[in-house]
């Protein structure tokens, strides 16, 4: 069928659907001329309410070129008055601009999509909020426009948001991020769905790549898709003074109408798991439990690795010196709290009330870098090396434990390996010339040792096919109810 297909139909489809994003591109350039922020917030004139008519009938030829014959649409969209957010789920591929283009809803984009050809315009038209890359104030500025806009009493145009932040196989719900409850607003929760035999539709960070997914799905006969506009979801007050609830809330009743569970892992405890550097995580390494103490503690993504750097400067005064809940608190300049005592017990190895502060920057750097193995290596080497700048081979079990999470490993043959002069001590410079020379030193020389053992380094490498690996399935959304795992108990 594909190889007929692509013969046929695909060039066809393909010409009409760029030929429809064309002839839409004028009419959105004309509308978009002059226009600025007040007239934006008045009722839309004749000549525009026209435009939009046109452009929605365009987008939906273009949809129809791509096999979407019909979409079916369940509920009824509410008013800007009653919702002036939309938050959408499951987030899973690029064709989930089909409810954009027929709402025309403002949606949150980056910047540098207003430069594409063609696209930006249509971008543009539907009155987005820019997110900036290269402002570090960003995502304030995001949140309070949002904010503004969604407080605006229905003056702006309803605000789409899809709150997972990333593409996702659609098998679980993952955390939503808060920025569209932060408003404490009520929001139209709405629901997709691709209800066909065969999935071509599914783009994840993980998978066939964009070209491939649009190949395969025009070469479908046809292609299913359906909206749900669940009822306008209102906030409570509790739910209004914490936007993490209120996130969480709409998420369970997003997940019970899609008929699938939720988890509470993120887009970047899936890089941090399948982070492509020399060490793979096991699969039941604390670092997943650790990264999600960081973000609950508040340390911010855009400033972390600046956190870490102060941290580690802090960590190679001390040295080997060891620290209890209360000076890891005035370390990390941040109060007692149930999160800091979840954070400080991981790391509490033998249960004695004393932690190595040396651990905690390690594992961070982890978080922060989780492809640059050997930059977390070198740091480690820099906070455990003696005077001369050398580690024996317990501070090497130390450093690959802690940058690991697990409880026990083995590095007497990575060790010996490495220290070919058999010094009983190796430099960072010995450690970086064999992994130069050995890229692939974790899997030879620590992950060969382990396979078939009952042992925690069970390497999370296998994925489930086009989505999210397989450690982050829902069943694991139970996983709070148990104890913190110890990294090393």
């Amino acid at each position: 069928q594909i190889a007929f297909m692509t013969l046929t139909l695909f060039p066809i489809r393909l010409f009409f659907a760029a030929f429809m994003m064309l002839l839409a591109w004028p009419f959105a350039f004309i509308a978009s001329m002059g226009s600025d922020e007040q007239e934006l917030e008045k009722p839309l004139s004749w000549w525009r309410k026209i435009v939009d008519i046109l452009l929605k009938a365009i987008m939906r030829m273009m949809w129809l070129a791509g096999g979407f014959h019909w979409i079916n649409v369940k509920g009824r969209r509410a008013l800007p008055a009653e919702a002036a957010i939309l938050t959408v789920a499951p987030h899973s591929s690029y064709f989930d601009a089909i409810p954009v283009t027929m709402t025309f809803a403002s949606i949150v984009m980056k910047a540098e999509s207003k430069d594409i050809p063609v696209w930006g315009t249509l971008i543009k038209y539907i009155r987005p909020v820019f997110v900036s890359r290269s402002d570090q104030d960003s995502r304030r500025k995001t949140v309070e426009e949002i904010r503004r806009r969604a407080q605006s009493d229905g003056k702006w145009p309803q605000i789409m948001i899809f709150p997972e932040g990333t593409c996702t196989n659609r098998s679980c719900l993952i955390t939503f991020k808060p920025g569209a409850f932060i408003p404490g607003v009520p929001v139209q929760p709405v629901v997709l769905r691709y209800p066909n035999k065969l999935d071509t539709i599914t783009w994840t960070w993980q998978g066939p790549g964009a070209f491939e997914i649009l190949w395969l799905t025009l070469c479908q006969f046809h292609n299913s898709g359906e909206i749900e506009f669940l009822p306008v979801y209102i906030p409570s007050e509790e739910e209004r003074k914490n936007p993490v609830l209120y996130a969480n809330n709409v998420r369970r009743v997003m997940a019970e109408a899609l008929g699938v569970s939720v988890t509470d892992y993120t887009f970047e405890d899936c890089q941090l798991a399948l982070a492509e550097g020399q060490l793979r995580l096991p699969s039941d390494t604390c670092l997943l439990e650790f990264a999600k103490l960081v973000r609950s503690l508040g340390l911010k993504p855009e400033t972390l690795e600046d956190d870490l750097d102060k941290y580690a400067a802090s960590a190679m005064k001390m040295k080997k010196e060891k620290v209890d809940l209360k000076e890891f608190s005035a370390y990390l300049e941040f109060p007692v709290s149930q999160t800091l005592e979840s954070m400080f017990a991981l790391f509490d190895e033998n249960e004695d009330g004393v932690i190595d502060i040396r651990e905690f920057v390690i594992a961070l750097s982890v978080v922060c870098k989780p492809s640059k193995t050997l930059e977390t290596i070198q740091l480690a080497f820099q906070l455990y090396q003696s005077e001369s700048g050398t580690i024996t081979e317990e501070d090497l079990a130390h450093i690959l434990k802690t940058a690991m999470g697990v409880s026990q490993i083995d590095v007497t043959h990575l060790f010996r390996a490495v220290d070919e002069e058999e010094k009983g001590k190796i430099t960072y410079d010995d450690f970086y010339t064999f992994a130069e020379l050995h890229p692939h030193f974790a899997e030879d020389y620590l992950y060969a040792d382990q396979m078939g053992a009952e042992s925690s380094l069970e390497t999370s490498s296998l994925s489930a096919p086009n989505g999210i690996c397989t450690d982050f399935s829902p069943d694991s959304a139970g996983d709070r109810k148990k104890p913190l795992q110890k990294k090393l108990n």
